[in-house]
């Protein structure tokens, strides 16, 4: 039986403003979370963005990937999900890349998850993440008839109401024009790409 997985306001804004920002280009990144023991609840309190323009498990994106382990070992934390989003809106695959990704999370966490972001669903009031778990040797989405993020389902995001919440923190407040993924710090240094403190609502 696949773990309950709770995800707070803070990480689930990270991974939506990062899409939000490059919605015409594929985005990545980890959520770091605990988890007390094997099986159980795994909390999912931070997100760190990886890139914006990927095709390939490039060695930037094992540097960002070791960059955030790092960042999570020093705040008690593990990375224990991958989130992407496709540049193809109705392709909600994990695709040769999110699955090797995962595969090396899963070497440290057993029961590491992947979120694709659904570009059709997304800017909505749905969570718009279709989880992806392993099972049978292989990574398999989660069905849409277990109806992820439903009330009773394992995987909860920490308030119904982040998916409405969010999309007016970018429409209304444009926050995710600040957002910094480890793309944008290669290219200007000074952007605090694993906390993005300066666009995070003071709700979360």
């Amino acid at each position: 039986m696949a773990p309950t997985v709770s995800i707070s306001a803070v990480a689930y804004y990270k991974l939506y403003f990062h899409a939000a920002k490059h919605p015409h280009q594929p985005v990545n990144g980890v959520l770091l979370g605990t988890q007390e023991k094997a099986g159980g609840l795994i909390e999912v309190q931070d997100a760190v963005p990886l890139l914006h323009h990927w095709t390939s498990l490039s060695p930037m994106m094992e540097i960002g990937l070791d960059l955030a382990g790092q960042f999570a070992q020093e705040n008690g934390l593990k990375i224990v999900a991958y989130y992407q989003a496709q540049r193809n809106v109705g392709d909600v695959g994990l695709g040769p890349v999110g699955e090797k990704l995962l595969g090396k999370l899963r070497e440290q966490f057993k029961d590491a998850i992947g979120f694709v972001i659904d570009g059709e669903d997304f800017g909505t009031d749905s969570a718009a993440l279709n989880p992806w778990t392993y099972s049978g040797d292989q990574w398999r989405a989660v069905p849409p008839s277990d109806k992820p993020f439903s009330q009773g389902s394992v995987y909860q995001l920490a308030s119904p109401d982040l998916p409405t919440k969010a999309l007016h923190y970018v429409k209304e407040e444009g926050l995710h024009q600040a957002f910094g993924d480890f793309d944008d710090h290669l290219e200007d240094v000074t952007i605090d790409w694993i906390r993005n403190r300066t666009c995070i609502p003071i709700d979360a």
